[in-house]
């Protein structure tokens, strides 16, 4: 899998300067051990890896983590907050409507800074293989869903309907991603209408639609704020 090297922060003109005899931060470890994880896997995590791919000893590893174990829990961490937690921050913003509601949700599918699918496969695939990271990928599925149910109650569906309607929108997500559907964005932004009056059961308002259609597009070219 071809995946962009992160840029180190001692390369970043707009980072501010390493104090000392720093070379690498903390945040350098991690974001070279994700890529790692993406396209190798974790068992390809290793300390004498990432030092040389960081330019610096190996044991500088140990500035900033216990053990390789301990940088493991950093990267589960790291993504539950950016792959489930965005979830459920976008499935708990306020909104006008239902349509609103789930168009917030899609955010999610639109927006790379918001939803890593690569990292999302890699976390996933750890799983089959480690029952802790399965542990942890239960409970953060499990407060997606619960945030998605909260989502749907809030707009006046009482369960079982809005439990239902939240594994649907959330199951139906993901295996979209593990299906690894390729369309252009305008064909995908076409179906929108059709999507949101399956998720909800009504018909969506056209701003609700318009709006999120802007949204997506500019997402696409890299034009948001």
């Amino acid at each position: 899998m071809n995946r962009p090297t992160p840029t180190l922060h001692r390369d970043d003109p707009n980072a501010e300067p390493l104090v000392g005899n720093v070379k690498a931060t903390r945040a350098d470890w991690l974001n070279h051990a994700r890529n790692i994880l993406i396209t190798d896997g974790e068992k390809q995590v290793k300390i004498l890896t990432l030092a040389n791919r960081l330019g610096v000893s190996r044991s500088s590893f140990y500035w900033y983590f216990k053990s390789r174990e301990d940088l493991l829990d950093a990267l589960l961490s790291d993504w539950a907050d950016t792959n489930p937690g965005a979830m459920v921050r976008q499935a708990s913003l306020p909104a006008r409507s239902i349509h609103a509601a789930i168009c917030n949700f899609f955010h999610c599918v639109v927006n790379p800074a918001l939803f890593d699918t690569a990292l999302d496969f890699a976390v996933r695939d750890w799983a089959r293989r480690a029952p802790h990271v399965r542990a942890r990928l239960d409970q953060a599925d499990h407060s997606v869903i619960s945030a998605l149910r909260d989502m749907f109650a809030r707009h006046g569906y009482a369960d079982p309907e809005a439990i239902t309607r939240a594994r649907v929108l959330f199951y139906m997500q993901l295996g979209y991603h593990s299906a690894e559907v390729s369309e252009p964005m305008v064909d995908r932004i076409a179906q929108l209408g059709p999507y949101l009056q399956a998720f909800s059961g009504t018909d969506p308002d056209a701003q609700v639609v318009a709006d999120f259609t802007a949204y997506a597009l500019a997402a696409e070219k890299g034009e948001l704020p």
